[in-house]
């Protein structure tokens, strides 16, 4: 039987932090529970602790709490959360409680949030092919099975919409286990939330789909937890529960700018642009646990979005993140004003992973060639593009106005796609062909020609 001691040695209130004196046994990331002088109870966390005091993070505001009459207990465990497959198509808070009004979930187990790490020796290399459908992802920057591959956006482009698409359609192709998603949406909008429950919904998806949901009007503190809470849940769903699961969080920018305000409530010596200095180290305890466990059927693929500040790839988020993850999808302001969705663009994306996950077996045989061809074609089309509008379509010769509508043609019809136009891997390479076979053979000097002979349409080449 465990027993709770009161503690009233609050000493001080800053922010979301509480000080509470004489504290020499508290531990680092103990949960503490606070009860206000009205009956009120809070969760709050143990940042930091010395023989004289501890410094406790709260979860939820901090109004209320008095330094005379509040009492502080330490329940001497981290914060934990219970896991079933019962949670899957439910709905919870950046606390792990229920928020849809359903039945009471039967745990299973309860799980300390913060993971265990992976050991290296135990990590499969990704290999497997995840289909999500999406003609620019999977042509171009194939998405692996036990990868993490951020989305690099920007205020105002259409991430929610790419990243509810990729949750409907995702598929692990030739293989036989349970398909999954959790989402973890970190300081989103009532919107953006409701949009992703009524996107899963009407599609059938969220009988899959664990949902945990911080909106910006709840605590900034809980940010730090829900993607915590999202990855205990996917591992166990995982590795005990043998399934491949596929974890979004969006957005990472708001769970850093809540880690920056944690780190200046605790007066740190901040580091870059006022981030802390082990922003680095922080975020990788979160990316890094994805992957494939040799011994293990399940795995765990993250795609996390992270919204770049004006429009900023250099910014410490994006940069950090660049450095952990295994490259990056990203959205193009310049392809939304076109009008053109989804605006991945396949210039600054790169998939580290895909050569591992495409060919024959896997994709297609020819996957690797198209793509490089397309790519190369794509970024010829850039350059007359840029020399048109310096002298103008008629001074450009006949190579550079065939390549320059080979970039139209590429971003209308490879690119361009229905929200809820759902793409074989069949049919992504059958309009890349398309579009090669507009260009003359001689062109093709990145496809093997037996690869030539067998997809290139002769009576569409120049």
């Amino acid at each position: 039987m465990k027993f709770e001691i009161d503690f009233k040695t609050i000493e001080s209130v800053a922010g979301p932090l509480v000080v509470v004196g004489k504290q020499g046994n508290a531990k680092y990331n103990e949960i503490v529970k606070i009860r206000l002088h009205d009956g009120e109870q809070r969760l709050g966390q143990v940042l930091e602790t010395t023989d004289k005091s501890a410094v406790v993070q709260v979860f939820g505001p901090t109004s209320g709490i008095n330094v005379d009459n509040t009492s502080v207990s330490f329940l001497g465990e981290t914060f934990m959360i219970g896991v079933g497959e019962s949670m899957l198509g439910r709905i919870f808070d950046g606390q792990g409680r229920p928020k849809d009004g359903g039945p009471a979930i039967a745990y299973d187990q309860r799980r300390d949030i913060n993971g265990y790490p992976i050991n290296p020796a135990a990590r499969a290399m990704p290999s497997d092919f995840i289909e999500t459908g999406i003609s620019s992802i999977d042509g171009l920057d194939t998405l692996v099975r036990g990868q993490k591959l951020p989305i690099f956006s920007s205020s105002g482009l259409p991430h929610n919409q790419l990243t509810a698409q990729i949750m409907r359609q995702a598929t692990v192709k030739n293989q036989s286990e349970g398909f999954a998603a959790v989402f973890a949406g970190i300081g989103i909008t009532y919107d953006d939330a409701q949009y992703f429950i009524n996107e899963f919904r009407k599609t059938g998806s969220f009988k899959r789909t664990v949902a945990f949901m911080n909106l910006a009007d709840d605590p900034s503190i809980e940010r730090i937890l829900t993607p915590r809470l999202a990855l205990t849940t996917a591992e166990y769903l995982a590795y005990d529960q043998g399934m491949h699961v596929l974890v979004i969080l969006n957005d990472m920018t708001n769970y850093a700018e809540a880690l920056r305000e944690l780190s200046s409530a605790r007066e740190e010596v901040p580091g870059r642009r006022g981030y802390p200095g082990y922003m680095y180290t922080d975020l990788a305890s979160i990316y890094e646990r994805a992957g494939v466990v040799k011994g293990r059927k399940g795995s765990i693929t993250q795609l996390n979005v992270v919204t770049m500040p004006s429009d900023d790839v250099t910014h410490p988020i994006p940069d950090l993140t660049g450095y952990i993850t295994e490259g990056q999808i990203y959205m193009s302001r310049e392809l939304t004003n076109k009008g053109i969705y989804p605006p991945v663009q396949p210039l600054g994306s790169l998939s580290r992973l895909m050569g591992n996950g495409i060919g024959q077996g896997k994709t297609r045989e020819d996957h690797k060639n198209v793509s490089d061809q397309l790519y190369g074609a794509y970024a010829k089309a850039q350059d007359a593009k840029s020399l048109s509008a310096i002298v103008g379509a008629e001074a450009l010769s006949e190579s550079d106005r065939m390549y320059l509508k080979f970039g139209d043609d590429f971003e209308n019809n490879f690119i361009r796609q229905g929200t809820y136009e759902r793409r074989t891997i069949e049919d992504t390479l059958a309009i890349g062909w398309n579009l090669l076979s507009e260009l003359p053979e001689r062109e093709l000097t990145r496809i093997k020609s037996e690869f030539i002979a067998k997809y290139y349409k002769k009576d569409k080449g120049k």
